[in-house]
């Protein structure tokens, strides 16, 4: 099956659902996302099913798109929420979110934060060091409230990903040294406004193979079997995310493998399973409308420079990422050899290189698999507006955020007096 469902030709012309995307671009402009309902609401179904009637939770990596009509479709759908911030808290419940079903990941998380996280009534803080557990017991003692805690738990696991996306190692920056967890969760009456509601674990993302989830899984689980032996009382064990998605030849496993993967992990423990899943969830739903602005032939090479840069997608400048270039219109000819670059001036201001396209000027141009941490990474270098976000819900296009304007960036500038 096709990794873009949603995002198909039709008479040599690319559809979004039901809508031509060059009609997207004629009264949206370019560069802009494009994102289609249906894609979303699907995935999100298909991790339903595959939990089957198990006791379980989605909660949708909030970082990878935190657009406002995505989250509140989420919502809607009966999903949960995993935040890294207080912004992303506040999207939530602006969305139509249930902080109920909302988890607070992230090392740094600030006080002011925390007071926020605690008065909105979250699930549970993910906590990743013993200075933050000792700042929250004081923050919630002050509030008069409890926080339910989960321990984010490190368990050395090479997730085999990227090094800037793999989260799992010892000498990464996050969660609790595996060998220090039981200790904490059994120092529990040293702190008094805290209540240990969960277990942790999150090793990286664009995973694309199974045995580091389950090989993180069993650590969980047997950390979980010798804390209830010594009668302390976990309500859910928090599997993370990170389900990798295809870009161009990578063979992840589907949703349903995955999540049945989890679940044997698990086994017999009568715990809640939760589940952090955001890429898998997002980004094959959504892509990057760009238009060419120049052909240019060198001697050595050939670039098709589109008003799209790598402020609007870091991905492939930051990881040297791939997604897939696609035509909006099919043309007959011999296809060359093209860098597909943008405007900004870094020589790492790309989209892709050396890709075989039929190419003039003024063409337009699908960047596939771009709605996770595409618009969400997206910055105004060079002083270039943030580009729209419209979503498709079969033939009716919504604008879900406008495209900023050069007065709005500089707004809150202020030059000095004379």
């Amino acid at each position: 099956m096709s990794a873009f469902p949603q995002f198909e030709y039709h008479q040599n012309t690319l559809h979004a659902e039901s809508v031509p995307l060059e009609s997207i671009a004629k009264k949206f402009g370019t560069p802009c996302y494009v994102y289609s309902r249906a894609a979303l609401t699907a995935t999100f179904h298909e991790f339903k099913q595959a939990f089957a009637d198990d006791d379980y939770l989605i909660c949708y990596a909030v970082k990878a798109n935190s657009n406002l009509a995505i989250l509140n479709v989420l919502a809607e759908l009966g999903c949960g929420f995993d935040i890294v911030s207080g912004g992303e808290l506040h999207r939530v419940i602006k969305a139509g979110g249930d902080p109920r079903k909302t988890v607070f990941s992230g090392v740094g998380k600030l006080a002011d934060e925390m007071r926020m996280a605690l008065a909105a009534d979250i699930l549970c803080f993910n906590v990743e060091s013993v200075a933050e557990l000792q700042l929250l017991n004081q923050i919630a003692a002050a509030m008069n409230k409890t926080a339910p805690v989960s321990l984010r738990i490190n368990p050395d696991v090479d997730s085999k990903t990227h090094p800037y996306i793999s989260t799992g190692l010892k000498e990464n920056k996050f969660g609790i040294p595996f060998a220090e967890a039981e200790q904490i969760y059994l120092s529990a009456d040293q702190f008094q406004h805290i209540q240990f509601t969960g277990l942790d674990c999150h090793i990286g993302s664009q995973l694309t193979e199974l045995s580091p989830f389950t090989e993180a899984g069993k650590k969980l689980v047997d950390l979980l079997q010798r804390l209830q032996s010594s009668n302390l009382r976990i309500s859910h064990v928090d599997l993370g995310g990170g389900l990798g998605i295809r870009y161009s030849n990578e063979t992840p496993p589907s949703i349903h493998t995955y999540v049945n993967a989890l679940r044997q992990t698990v086994g017999s423990i009568k715990c809640r399973l939760l589940i952090e899943p955001g890429r898998s969830l997002i980004g094959n739903a959504g892509l990057l409308l760009t238009r060419t602005v120049y052909i240019k032939h060198t001697p050595d090479r050939h670039f098709a420079i589109v008003d799209a840069a790598m402020n609007d997608l870091l991905r492939p400048s930051l990881y040297n990422a791939y997604h897939e270039i696609l035509p909006v219109n099919k043309k007959n000819g011999n296809p060359e050899k093209y860098q597909v670059v943008g405007p900004v001036c870094e020589t790492g201001d790309f989209l892709g290189h050396d890709r075989k396209l039929i190419l003039d000027t003024n063409d337009l141009l699908a960047v596939m698999s771009s709605g996770a941490y595409g618009m969400s990474m997206s910055s105004n270098y060079n002083t270039r507006p943030r580009a729209a976000e419209v979503m498709v819900d079969g033939n009716t296009i919504h604008l879900i955020r406008a495209r900023e304007t050069i007065d709005q960036l500089i707004a809150p500038e202020t030059i000095l007096p004379a």
